[in-house]
């Protein structure tokens, strides 16, 4: 029997997944027990050429991938629809989901999540947060017996490569937004990135995750790096301390505070020495004290890995009967 497997978007994350799943076929049987096919993929441009096998299922229209009666959707879409109304729909067909797509999920989040425990099936989301840096799973783990009471963290890898670039290289903000566009790492509108907005959605993840709700989106105040002057940077190199753009969330008397902004951190700080793309996560518990985790945090092949990751996982205890 084959594990089938439908791609929803093929721009960069979607083809990082692909190719994954192509390159990984024998240690994914090894793991699985089973071959992987994948029997569609859902395109908004049909007339787009693209490297997939000929025979593989590319189409427009949703109703034709659920008709390949996929095992699992990786769900690579951008915005919160059509990629909520999709997911919602696949776990009612008890269909397995892996989500990469954080404007949707920091807004459905919690009502996915119950769909999916409905129908017992997996909803694998640790792309959305940190692509390939494992924080959800760690988290979800730490979280058991430990009460996370704060969170400080590094959400977006395009800003920090070009804080990386400002203060490390002495590259101007132009400079080093270009310098990440050409490596890949910044869309060609990074608006998103920059003003702070794609950390505010995964840092509203992460408040859904350890504490079962979220901040008024409209309370926490959210700034970019956009404004960073060259005194901004040297004044706080003469403090030995560099500037990072911290997202951090805070439980104080059963309130929650939010906030994502520029910081100047000193040395003695979890993140102050994280460079380039890198995404870092600094959380305190009421046991554990303060743990710092690193990883990358920008590319297609990073997020993907999360995502296949998360399939493996998924797969692996899913219950025979339900494959189709």
């Amino acid at each position: 029997m084959t594990i089938k497997a439908a791609l929803l978007g093929f721009g960069t994350v979607g083809q990082g997944v692909y190719e994954i799943l192509e390159e990984k076929q024998q240690d994914l049987q090894h793991l699985l027990g089973r071959p992987v096919e994948v029997v569609g993929i859902l395109v908004n441009d049909m007339n787009k050429s693209r490297p997939v096998r000929t025979e593989t299922l590319v189409t427009d229209r949703f109703e034709q991938i659920l008709e390949q009666q996929p095992d699992v959707i990786f769900e690579a879409t951008i915005g919160q629809e059509p990629g909520y109304s999709y997911i919602k729909q696949a776990l009612n067909e008890r269909i397995h989901v892996v989500t990469a797509n954080k404007v949707m999920f920091a807004a459905h989040g919690e009502d996915i999540l119950e769909v999916a425990d409905f129908h017992d099936v997996g909803i694998g989301y640790e792309a959305t947060t940190a692509a390939g840096t494992p924080i959800i799973g760690t988290l979800s783990h730490l979280l058991q017996i430990n009460n996370i009471t704060k969170v400080e963290a590094i959400l977006n890898g395009t800003s920090n490569y070009i804080l990386t670039a400002m203060q490390q290289d002495g590259k101007s903000f132009s400079e080093a937004l270009q310098e990440a566009k050409d490596k890949g790492y910044a869309e060609a509108d990074p608006a998103n990135d920059i003003e702070g907005h794609d950390a505010f959605y995964k840092l509203m993840i992460l408040s859904q995750l350890l504490h079962k709700k979220q901040p008024v989106w409209s309370d926490v105040p959210l700034k970019g790096i956009s404004q960073i002057s060259p005194e901004d940077l040297t004044e706080a190199a003469q403090k030995g301390e560099r500037i990072r753009h911290v997202a951090a969330l805070e439980l104080i008397n059963g309130e929650l505070s939010a906030q994502v902004k520029p910081v100047a951190l000193p040395a003695s700080h979890g993140l102050h020495s994280i460079d380039g793309v890198d995404n870092a996560i600094t959380v305190s518990g009421d046991l554990v004290g303060s743990v710092t985790l690193r990883g990358p945090g920008a590319g297609k092949r990073t997020t993907a890995s999360a995502m296949v990751e998360d399939f493996v996982r998924i797969l692996q205890s899913a219950p025979i009967y339900q494959l189709h």
